[in-house]
């Protein structure tokens, strides 16, 4: 090294700043003309922290017009079935026979069902139940799904292998067999037996995608240092691997929703899910049914909201999944 050369930092500070002047002064002169400086970017301005996994994915949803189109329209749903009456001035149980089966009305545009009741409000008031059943049990299915994979991939060995053949015990229930069964012996007309029975056949699925997502994130070397400089199984879990574990649990349970909700209107259907006198569109549906031919607007209505519901989800849950994973990038 030559004897001249001193290092910048060995330069000292007197009064008047001249010596990191004169070395600001050879920087300039050695960079390229419209070069950005040193830890700048393009035109000089500063380079920006980067982004995280999580504000990189929000960055990419509110672009999306498919996620756009899908929170607009479940944010609609779930703000009527807080408030129904937003939009919704009538009784959902008030019934007219002598208006039964009638068309659209001034006042009532989907007409009346067998009884009477005007569709419009059962319509308006059955995303209650629909949206408190979906969201109910997906909530309950990703915690206990989430805790127990992520469990078992953590710790492995015996815990492992028994979540494991429990999971695969759950999996061989058919889902519409085991609900006529469950539910059918149920006298309660609340939501609250539907949401248990989802959450009880729901979990599986997600405890196999949590346990896949941590056995990949205990592997990774900023999990090993942690180890190595003597952070417990609790640090190691709650900091450094659920939130690197948590974004393919939230893209299952997200597409699983719109699922759960057409399941509840499924059991519905058939006597099994939710009873009398709760408003529901799979109770509607099952009623309209035998009277499709003389009252289709029965039948219409309700299996076209639920039909919207069930793709709002649908298509979330895709935005979503497409945002958090890296390799659609």
């Amino acid at each position: 090294m030559p004897e001249s050369y001193v290092p910048k930092e060995a330069i000292g500070h007197g009064d008047g700043g001249s010596a990191a002047l004169a070395i600001g002064e050879a920087e300039s002169l050695e960079r390229r003309p419209g070069a950005a400086p040193p830890g700048g970017g393009p035109g000089g301005e500063p380079l920006g922290k980067p982004r995280s996994l999580w504000s990189d994915a929000w960055h990419d949803l509110y672009r999306n017009p498919v996620f756009v189109v899908s929170a607009l329209v479940i944010a609609f749903l779930v703000i009527i079935a807080i408030w129904p009456q937003l939009i919704a001035t009538g009784n959902p149980y008030r019934a007219d026979l002598a208006k039964a089966q009638q068309g659209s009305q001034p006042g009532h545009p989907f007409g009346f069902d067998t009884q009477g009741r005007d569709v419009y409000t059962r319509v308006v008031y059955g995303a209650r139940a629909s949206i408190t059943v979906g969201v109910c049990a997906t909530t309950g299915a990703a915690l206990l799904g989430s805790l127990l994979g992520g469990l078992a991939g953590f710790f492995g060995g015996w815990w492992d292998t028994s979540l494991s053949r429990l999971a695969d015990i759950f999996f061989g229930i058919p889902v519409i067999l085991g609900g006529l069964v469950f539910l059918s012996v149920v006298t309660s007309t609340t939501v609250w037996p539907v949401v248990g029975f989802i959450v009880l056949l729901g979990w599986p699925q997600i405890s196999r995608i949590a346990r896949g997502s941590v056995v990949t994130a205990k592997q990774n070397d900023y999990v090993q240092a942690a180890r190595a400089l003597g952070a417990g199984n609790g640090r190691m879990l709650l900091r450094h691997i659920a939130p690197n574990a948590i974004a393919p649990v939230i893209v299952v349970a997200t597409i699983a929703l719109g699922t759960y909700i057409a399941l509840e209107a499924t059991l519905s259907y058939l006597g099994a899910g939710l009873k009398p006198p709760t408003v529901s569109w799979g109770i509607d549906i099952s009623t309209a049914s035998t009277y499709i031919r003389s009252a289709p607007h029965m039948l219409l209505w309700p299996a076209g909201a639920l039909s919207i519901t069930v793709l709002a989800f649908i298509m979330l849950g895709d935005a979503v999944r497409d945002a958090l994973d890296p390799k659609l990038r």
